[in-house]
């Protein structure tokens, strides 16, 4: 007879998260996505500019905008990491007292 506690540890595939921590992620994947859709927008308006020679300088500011926002990406996931590591501490600390 197997506890249901000990078929999830033992399971690689069962996750366990409390309603916080999926709040937190979601928060996160929000802000990713919304990262994502600038860099696409950037590259976008900084291609559209090079067809026109005198919209050279801008399209090329646009790039550098939008290369520089490929650091944010995974800036965002490590807070997001480093938030969720925190919580589970903090969590834990209140169980253990």
């Amino acid at each position: 007879m197997t506890d249901r506690a000990t078929d999830q540890q033992d399971n690689p595939l069962t996750l366990s998260l409390g309603n916080e921590q999926l709040v937190i992620r979601r928060r996160y994947e929000v802000l990713s996505i919304i990262n994502d859709f600038l860099i696409a927008i950037w590259f976008l308006l900084g291609s559209i500019l090079f067809l026109f020679p005198e919209y050279e300088k801008t399209a090329i500011v646009f790039f550098i905008i939008g290369s520089a926002q490929f650091l944010v990406r995974p800036s965002i996931r490590l807070l997001s990491h480093l938030h969720l590591q925190r919580r589970g501490a903090a969590s834990a600390s209140t169980w253990e007292s």
